[in-house]
């Protein structure tokens, strides 16, 4: 056997462990939620049954907590892409000595675990009556994925040409006006990879709402899945697997209704010419 040949079936062996290491979890993910006698063992169902489902379709276990999810990781979001779009644009468009300075001490802020920070943070929320507040946890958890996003979006805005934006200035177009009407529209893309990035990152984030909201009928999905593990550990899991699933909807729907637009590019053909 060639050299060559060993190496291309040693890669398809690694490959394949890979590809097993995702996909075996997704299977059990999968059959179990369709067992009533679920395990952690990987097989199918003698009798597939959609009870696990019907466990966890109630408004205690997952109505209230994906509705408060949604809320919280959607204004959360929306508010880190539009903070991170205004701080990305002087970032991107002037130039400035403290301007690399700035941008690695944004990096070196991602680099920092939310646990490091969240005892001051608890009592700084204490003091203020941000504590066991929707609103207040939304602002942490933006804030904490502000930096990460300020810097995607600045490189994502340094693909798009200047003079475009100058063709809007000599239109009479403000800063505002060309940062809206111009840069945004052209940088989809980009703009798209940050919402998904900070929702999915928000989205699966149990310490900080587990740390900051008290009230159960506040708690999101994330936080709201201790439901299913027993104080003596049991754990139900037809209905971990089931609610898994149903908590895993509301991202891949968000990929896959923009999906065409991460593939979409910088629609710049021709917008530079003459």
């Amino acid at each position: 056997m060639r050299r060559s040949t060993r190496r291309r079936l040693a890669a398809d062996a690694g490959l394949l462990v890979v590809a097993a290491a995702f996909v075996v979890p997704l299977a059990w993910l999968v059959l179990a939620s369709l067992d009533a006698n679920a395990t952690l063992r990987v097989r199918p169902p003698d009798e597939p049954t959609l009870d696990n489902f019907s466990a966890v379709l109630t408004d205690e276990i997952t109505f209230t907590p994906m509705r408060n999810s949604l809320l919280l990781c959607g204004g959360a979001t929306l508010l880190t892409v539009v903070c991170a779009a205004l701080a990305a644009y002087p970032l991107s468009r002037f130039r400035s000595r403290f301007s690399r300075p700035y941008l690695l001490g944004v990096l070196f802020t991602t680099c920092l675990p939310v646990t490091a920070v969240m005892v001051p943070v608890y009592g700084l929320f204490v003091q203020t009556n941000l504590i066991d507040t929707m609103y207040g946890t939304g602002l942490f958890l933006a804030a904490s994925q502000l930096p990460f996003a300020v810097w995607l979006m600045k490189n994502f805005m340094d693909g798009v040409p200047e003079v475009l934006e100058e063709a809007a200035w000599t239109d009479g177009a403000s800063w505002a006006q060309s940062l809206l009407r111009v840069i945004l529209p052209l940088m989809g893309p980009g703009v798209s990879v940050v919402a998904i990035y900070s929702f999915v990152m928000m989205w699966g984030n149990f310490f900080v709402p587990f740390m900051l909201l008290l009230s159960p009928e506040q708690l999101p999905a994330s936080v709201s899945i201790f439901t299913f593990f027993g104080n003596y550990g049991a754990v139900v899991y037809g209905q971990l697997a089931a609610f898994s699933i149903l908590y895993s909807t509301p991202v891949i729907l968000l990929y896959v209704l923009i999906s065409r637009r991460l593939g979409g590019g910088f629609a710049l053909g021709g917008a530079v010419k003459g």
